[in-house]
Parts: structure tokens; C-alpha cells; sequence
């Protein structure tokens, strides 16, 4: 009977513990949809402080790091993250975001290559790797992992408005042109400027 009764109280301050981390956890969550990022960037430390090893945590922490600009904040987020769940692909994919943010253009890519080793079917992973190919003037290989995006996701607006810009740029103006259009037709009010300027001539 004693043995139960201190088996009991052992259990209860861990599970109420990992109660109060996932609490602030979802608090964060909750902030960060309302734009509150210091606020959750506050509730996510909290969360961490009380569960260390929450790989989630960490993940969510460097995104609202990331929406305010403090991309190597954000870095060390999404390599803990990365440490503790190796097979995390979002993290991968964020982490190759602020480091072409940081104009690391090369370990984004690898970031992306990675993310996309673990998940072949994430179209922002192969929209990211464009984005970060079009910086290093590798406008075939943007168009590639362009198609590939659009392929996995047919109404993805950043990658025809993106693979436009590159056609453009290897002088295939009649199919980029189509690819703004559609762009702008699916809600990229900026593509119609692109159009103007290349386009309309």
C-alpha cells in the first residue's frame, strides 16, 4: 500500500508538469496568431524552461523569432530543434529561410535538400531551393524546382510568379509572361507590375 501511495505522488508533479509546458506552449501559439511574436516568443521559453527536450518548442520559438527579423535567433532555435528531432523537415526548411534571409544562399540550399531528402512532397521546399537559386544566378535550376512545386501544389502563386521572373531572365519572355499572368490571377497583385515592365513592350 505504501509502495502505491509514493508511486502516486512521484507521477503527479511530472504530469502536471508537462501539462503547464504544453499550456504555454499553446499560448504562444495562440500569440503568434495574433501577431503578439515577443509574446510568444516569452510563452515558447517558458515551455522550454519546463520541458527541455520539446523539439516543437524550439521550432515555434525560432518562427516568431524569424517574423521579427532576428534570423540567427531564430538559427539557434531550428538547429535545437533539429538536435534533438533530426527527421524534423519543417525545421530544415525554416532554418534554410532565415539563412537566405542572411543572404547564406549555399546553406539554404542544403537546409532545403535535406528537408526535401526527408519529404519529397513539400512544395515550399523546392519553392524555397528556387528562391535561393535564382540569388546565385541559377535560373534553370529555379525553374526546375519550380515546376517541381507547382507540380505537387498547381495553385502555388510565388512559384509561377517566381518562375516567371526566371524564364524572363533566360530570355524566355512569352512563357514567363504566362506564368506572371497566372500569378497575378491567382492573387499576386505584384505580378502585374512584372507584366508592365517585361511584358508589355
Amino acid at each position: 500500500m505504501k509502495k502505491s501511495i509514493l508511486l502516486l505522488l512521484f507521477l503527479l508533479p511530472v504530469s502536471a508538469l508537462a501539462q503547464t509546458a504544453e499550456e504555454y506552449h499553446n499560448k504562444g501559439n495562440a500569440k503568434v496568431n495574433l501577431g503578439d511574436y515577443r509574446g510568444a516568443i516569452q510563452d515558447y521559453s517558458k515551455a522550454i524552461e519546463l520541458n527541455p527536450n520539446d523539439a516543437n518548442a524550439y521550432y515555434n520559438r525560432g518562427n516568431a523569432k524569424s517574423y521579427l527579423g532576428d534570423y540567427r535567433g531564430a538559427i539557434r532555435d531550428y538547429n535545437k530543434s533539429i538536435e534533438l528531432d533530426p527527421n524534423y523537415p519543417d525545421a530544415y526548411i525554416n532554418r534554410g529561410n532565415a539563412k537566405s534571409a542572411l543572404g547564406d544562399y549555399k546553406e539554404a540550399i542544403r537546409n532545403y535538400n535535406k528537408a526535401i531528402e526527408l519529404n519529397p512532397n513539400l512544395a515550399v521546399a523546392y519553392a524555397g531551393r528556387g528562391n535561393a537559386k535564382i540569388k546565385l544566378d541559377d535560373n534553370r535550376g529555379a525553374i526546375q524546382d519550380y515546376n517541381k512545386a507547382i507540380e505537387l501544389k498547381p495553385n502555388y502563386v510565388l512559384a509561377y510568379n517566381n518562375r516567371g521572373i526566371s524564364k524572363i531572365a533566360l530570355g524566355q519572355k512569352v512563357s514567363g509572361c504566362l506564368d506572371l499572368s497566372k500569378a497575378g490571377e491567382l492573387g499576386a497583385i505584384q505580378a502585374y507590375d512584372m507584366i508592365k515592365q517585361f511584358c508589355l513592350q
